[in-house]
């Protein structure tokens, strides 16, 4: 059986922000997410210094989140996954901006980082919950005897789908996905969903 569904939030349930941000702002730079980039830390660095370069602050990242809505079926497929189980969003995004995503998505249950800012709004550093935060929460939540379900797209997910009682990819890049053949793939929520029933049924 499985009690509790984590699962990634950008790429899963909504779009990429910093690509959003890339497009609004015509920084190409600021495309590169998890999906490219296995280092956390170094993709972050780079995120910042960018937007030190050009003179960006949380409420130009605000201004892209607030206008932001979540995947087509994105709503329709968490509300399936709650009507079964407990479900927990693991990512990498931060609360100073995620908020507009979470309460279109009806206020799932969010685990993420914060951001640290200065008085002119600068975004000049990021504190982490704690390393290697999404395969820690599962490892948790398994100590407690939860049997977990995972789902994500990316290279900071691949830690907890593998720690996961079950993990799935969901419409992730071709490259992650042949790094890591012994995790299923899926390219649809309705795959998804029947994935997870099937864990769920052993």
């Amino acid at each position: 059986m499985v009690d509790i569904v984590c699962l990634d939030m950008e790429g899963v349930l909504t779009p990429e922000i910093w690509i959003e941000f890339a497009e609004l702002t015509g920084i190409p730079a600021l495309r590169a997410t998890t999906r490219d980039v296995p280092d956390y830390d170094k993709l972050m660095r780079q995120r910042l210094r960018l937007l030190d370069e050009h003179r960006l602050g949380l409420t130009d990242v605000r201004k892209v989140v607030d206008a932001m809505r979540p995947l087509d079926g994105a709503e329709a497929f968490l509300a399936k996954l709650r009507e079964r189980y407990q479900v927990v969003v693991l990512s990498d995004t931060f609360y100073e901006f995620a908020g507009p995503l979470m309460r279109r998505l009806g206020w799932p249950m969010l685990f993420c980082h914060h951001l640290e800012t200065d008085a002119a709004g600068r975004v000049c550093g990021y504190r982490i919950r704690i390393k290697d935060h999404k395969r820690q929460a599962v490892r948790s939540f398994k100590a407690l005897n939860f049997r977990v379900a995972a789902a994500g797209d990316s290279y900071n997910d691949t830690g907890m789908l593998q720690e996961a009682d079950a993990g799935f990819f969901y419409r992730a890049p071709a490259n992650v996905v042949a790094e890591f053949p012994n995790i299923p793939a899926h390219e649809t929520y309705e795959a998804l969903l029947a994935a997870i029933a099937g864990a769920a049924a052993k």
